[in-house]
C-alpha cells in the first residue's frame, strides 16, 4: 500500500477513505505526480495521457520520467527544477514545452511543492502541471498587438511631425509673402524704366564701340534681376493657368531643347530616354514646364563636365513621373531637410546661381496641382528628383485679371 494511503489511514475515522482520496487524486483535471526523495516516480494521474497522450502505464515504464516528454529544449529547466523540487525547493508557473505523443507541441506551467508529515518526515515532492497553450497564444497575440499599436503610435508621430514642420513651411512662406510680393512689386516698375532707357541708350552704340561688351553684361544683369522677380512672384503671387489636354512626352522634349545650350555650356549631356505609349494628361502645360525647367536645369547645374543627366518618363492609371538623374555630388544630410527652404542655395561659387528659389517654386506650383516632387541622393554619386504629377488636375483657376505684370 502507498505511503499517502497509511498516511490516510492514521487519519480520524470521519476522514475521507483510501478509496475516496483515489478517486479525488485521479480525477483531477491538471497531469499530477508523486516523486520520492530521489526524483523517481512513485504516482501519476490520467491527466497524463489528456496532456501529453501517454497513459499512466507507459510514464511508470519510462525511463527518466519525464524527460522524453518534455521538448529538448527545455529538458535542462526541468531537470534542474526536479534536482530542487528534492532538495525541499517549491515554485510555481515555471513554463516549458511539451512534446506530446502525436508530435505535436503544447506549452505547459509546472508548480511543485514537497511532501512530509510529521511521523514520516519527508517524503519527496508533487508536481502539477497545466496546460497553458492557450493563455501563450493570447499573450502571443498581445504581444502583436502591442507592437502593431506601437508601429502606428510612430507612424501618427511621424506624421504629426511631418504636418507640423510644413505648418512652419507654411506660416515661413506666408511671413515671407509680404515682402516679398511688396519688394518685387516696388522693384518690377523702375526696372521696366531702366530696361526701356538701356534699349535706347544701346540702339545708339553700335558693336565697335569699345564698351559695347558691357552693355552684353549690363543686358544680362537686367534679365537677371527680372528672372528673380518672376521667381518670386511665382512662388507668392502665382496665378494658376488653366489646364489643358497635353502630351507630356512633348513638353519633356520641349524643356531639354530649351537647355540644350545651358549644358553644352557646362560640358554636359542631356540624355532623355524614350518613353513607351503614354496615356495624355490634362495639365496646366507653361506650370508643368516651369517645373521640369528648373529640375533639369539643377540637375546640369549639380553634373560636373563630361557627366550626363538622365530624363526618364513612366506612368500608371493615376499618375505619371518624370525622373531627372543627374551625377553630381550629391546632397549632404544636412542638406536634404533644406533644399525646399526659399532663399536656400548650396550654389555660393555660382555667379549666376539666383536666389535659391527654384524648387520653392517648382514644389509650390506642382502640390498646387495635386502632384509631388521627390528626392532621393546617392551621395557621391549623384541625385535623383521624381517630379509626379496627376494624370489629370482641376485645380488651376483663371488668373486674376489685377495680376501685376512681371518682365
Amino acid at each position: 500500500m502507498p505511503a499517502h494511503a497509511s498516511c490516510v489511514r492514521r487519519c480520524d475515522a470521519d476522514d475521507i477513505s483510501e478509496t475516496q482520496f483515489r478517486a479525488v487524486a485521479d480525477c483531477t483535471y491538471d497531469w499530477e505526480s508523486w516523486h520520492g526523495t530521489d526524483g523517481r516516480l512513485i504516482w501519476v494521474n490520467p491527466g497524463v495521457e489528456r496532456l501529453t497522450g501517454y497513459a499512466v502505464a507507459d510514464c511508470q515504464a519510462m525511463p527518466h520520467y519525464p524527460q522524453p516528454i518534455i521538448l529538448p529544449e527545455d529538458r535542462s529547466l526541468i531537470a534542474g527544477i526536479l534536482a530542487a523540487a528534492g532538495h525541499g525547493s517549491s515554485g510555481n508557473d515555471a513554463e516549458f514545452r511539451i512534446l506530446h505523443r502525436d508530435g505535436s507541441t503544447k506549452w505547459a506551467a509546472i508548480s511543485w511543492q514537497p511532501m512530509s508529515t510529521p511521523q514520516q518526515g519527508h517524503l519527496g515532492f508533487r508536481t502539477s502541471v497545466r496546460d497553458v497553450t492557450e493563455r501563450r497564444k493570447l499573450r502571443e497575440q498581445l504581444r502583436l498587438h502591442a507592437e502593431h499599436l506601437e508601429q502606428l503610435v510612430q507612424e501618427r508621430t511621424a506624421r504629426i511631425q511631418q504636418l507640423e514642420r510644413h505648418r512652419r513651411q507654411i506660416e515661413k512662406l506666408a511671413a515671407l509673402g509680404q515682402l516679398a510680393a511688396g519688394v518685387a512689386h516696388e522693384i518690377n516698375n523702375p526696372l521696366a524704366g531702366l530696361r526701356n532707357a538701356f534699349e535706347l541708350i544701346k540702339a545708339d552704340l553700335t558693336p565697335q564701340h569699345p564698351h559695347f561688351e558691357l552693355l552684353e553684361l549690363i543686358d544680362r544683369e537686367i534679365e537677371r534681376v527680372g528672372s528673380i522677380i518672376h521667381q518670386m512672384y511665382q512662388l507668392y503671387g502665382r496665378a494658376p493657368q488653366t489646364p489643358t489636354e497635353l502630351n507630356l512626352s512633348q513638353t519633356v522634349r520641349d524643356v531639354v531643347e530649351l537647355l540644350q545650350r545651358v549644358a553644352r555650356k557646362r560640358g554636359v549631356t542631356l540624355r532623355r530616354d524614350a518613353a513607351d505609349a503614354l496615356p495624355p494628361v490634362r495639365l496646366p502645360e507653361g506650370e508643368v514646364k516651369q517645373v521640369l525647367y528648373n529640375l533639369i536645369q539643377n540637375a546640369i547645374q549639380a553634373s560636373p563636365s563630361g557627366e550626363t543627366v538622365t530624363i526618364r518618363i513612366a506612368a500608371d492609371q493615376d499618375e505619371i513621373e518624370v525622373v531627372v538623374e543627374d551625377r553630381g555630388p550629391g546632397i549632404a544630410d544636412d542638406v536634404l531637410p533644406r533644399i525646399f527652404d526659399p532663399f536656400f542655395s548650396t550654389k555660393t561659387d555660382e555667379s549666376h546661381s539666383g536666389m535659391g528659389l527654384g524648387l520653392s517654386v517648382s514644389r509650390s506650383v506642382i502640390e498646387a496641382l495635386g502632384g509631388r516632387i521627390d528626392v532621393s541622393r546617392h551621395a557621391p554619386h549623384g541625385s535623383t528628383f521624381v517630379a509626379v504629377f496627376p494624370i489629370c488636375s482641376e485645380a488651376a483657376q483663371e488668373p486674376p485679371s489685377d495680376a501685376d505684370p512681371v518682365g
